[in-house]
């Protein structure tokens, strides 16, 4: 069973990271970024979610072994 801080932390990076090709899209097009600023937001608030409940917080060395347990935890 996966960890629900890992899960929210992973997912709100992958969330974030998919946010930038659509916030530059619409930026370049001179529309308003609404879908990539939600997708952005939500994936920010779910980082925040992971690591207030997270007892000693998430530093960066901790997110690559973040990843692998949640990707391990769904392929096995």
């Amino acid at each position: 069973m996966v960890n629900t801080n890992d899960l929210s932390l992973v997912v709100g990076v992958i969330l974030a990271v998919l946010a930038v090709p659509s916030l530059l899209n619409a930026w370049t097009e001179d529309r308003a970024p609404r879908f990539g600023a939600i997708i952005g937001l939500t994936g920010v608030v779910l980082i925040g979610v992971a690591m207030m409940r997270h007892p000693s917080g998430y530093s960066l060395n901790d997110v690559g072994p973040a990843f692998g347990r949640v990707f391990r935890a769904f392929l096995f």
